[in-house]
């Protein structure tokens, strides 16, 4: 089972978009560029909401039925790791192995001992292809890389053997991610991870790294965009010749975590990928969560005294509900709006604070910020949201489709 070139996560907490996100999907087909749909969705997430991975399933193929999609798609385990992904083995044939957690514990001193020496023929210089300036490599970066990552790539190979025991091999795309750490994996890194993934026999067909700057949850990318694209094109071609070198899957690429509304990085992964004809898998999961909150705030009534509630009660729990994102969130209390304020807004207000258009003079990065991460208060809500998600389906569907189709693939593939 192969990913195709591009694809994308499309998250769906609630579970009621996903003939809204296959229509943008669609669109993209229509424009000349195929795009691999992928339901994703945590065990966070599930556990928060109460659904369970099977759900997801349900969602993906009722989706590709009603609109007779004729592509390829997947559901994929969301940062799953060895506690939780039985639950997924069934409905998923994409699984997120999640071993950040696990960076920094180290292997015993004979596993250590025993990686440095596979690595002999690298001590030295390491000349990547396309790469200007080699890489020095003394004997202790590769200890210290050892150190590092060893026992975590170690970890995502008892995963997916977990998996593989159970699917079989080849029936399954697997994907390692290392993006939830504060310091971001290097190229030189990259490659001797490969390494280890190679070691472990992981078909990797997607690697998520950590990168240079903020991927916070919903927003614009925070950083040097000269300096990630930098990094990203590095790390494309240290994959290109690790796939040569460690024999692993020719089409693993690199995966975005929170790369949604990433809108200032998009023009140069666009064209890094362009460029040496590589792939790219995106993960948009929360987005679709903020349309329909913009939707229900559009309808007006009832369902905008809603998306007002989600806020303000988000607002007096802003704590709780953001100590689990605190290293993909930054929200700047000073400019989070008063509930007495909020209360006077209309829905064009309301949407427009949330809706994510740089420039907008209403957009506020922090009120979406909060919002995105207060969807358990949608959960808690129960029977009183999802009858307002059905009664105004129409507009939600158009603001998710939009969103996905006109701020996100426009801008990552040039449509």
């Amino acid at each position: 089972m192969r990913i195709g070139k591009y694809s994308l996560g499309i998250g769906d907490r609630f579970g009621h978009q996903g003939e809204a996100q296959l229509r943008a999907i669609i669109s993209a087909a229509a424009g000349g560029v195929n795009i691999v749909p992928v339901w994703n969705k945590s065990n966070r997430e599930h556990s928060y909401i109460h659904s369970k991975p099977d759900d997801t399933r349900v969602e993906a193929d009722a989706a590709v039925q009603a609109l007779s999609y004729q592509g390829s798609y997947f559901v994929d385990a969301d940062h799953i790791n060895r506690s939780n992904v039985q639950g997924f083995i069934l409905a998923s044939d994409f699984f997120t192995l999640d071993v950040a957690g696990k960076i920094g514990t180290r292997s015993s001193d004979e596993e250590i001992a025993a990686f440095i020496t596979s690595c002999n023929k690298y001590f030295g210089v390491l000349s990547i292809p396309g790469i200007l300036d080699p890489f020095e490599i003394p004997d202790q970066l590769i200890s210290v890389i050892a150190e590092k990552f060893l026992a975590a790539i170690a970890e995502a190979g008892k995963i997916y053997s977990l998996i593989k025991d159970q699917k079989g091999a080849g029936h399954f795309v697997t994907e390692v991610s290392m993006d939830e750490v504060e310091v971001p994996q290097t190229p030189v890194e990259l490659f001797f991870i490969l390494k280890m993934i190679a070691d472990q026999g992981i078909p990797v067909q997607t690697i998520a790294p950590k990168f240079t700057g903020r991927f916070n949850k919903g927003v614009n990318y925070v950083g040097d965009v000269a300096q990630f694209a930098l990094e990203f094109e590095e790390d494309v071609l240290v994959i290109d010749y690790a796939v040569k070198e460690f024999g692993l899957p020719d089409n693993l690429k690199l995966s975005v975590h929170s790369g949604s509304d990433k809108f200032s990085i998009y023009p140069e992964i666009s064209r890094i990928i362009k460029k040496y004809d590589k792939g790219i898998h995106v993960k948009t999961a929360g987005t679709t969560w903020l349309e329909e909150v913009i939707g229900l705030a559009l309808a007006g009534g009832e369902a905008l005294d809603l998306a007002k509630h989600f806020y303000i009660a988000a607002l007096g729990r802003q704590e709780e509900l953001c100590a689990p994102y605190a290293d993909v969130i930054d929200i700047r209390q000073d400019e989070l709006p008063s509930p007495d304020e909020v209360l006077q807004w209309g829905n064009e207000k309301f949407a427009n604070t949330l809706r994510h258009i740089p420039g907008h003079p209403d957009y506020n990065p922090n009120f979406r910020q909060l919002i995105h991460v207060g969807y358990k208060i949608a959960a808690e809500s129960g029977e009183k949201y999802t009858a307002l998600l059905e009664k105004h389906h129409e507009i939600i569907g158009k603001c998710v489709e939009e969103n996905l189709y006109d701020r996100h693939l426009k801008r990552l593939f040039d449509l």
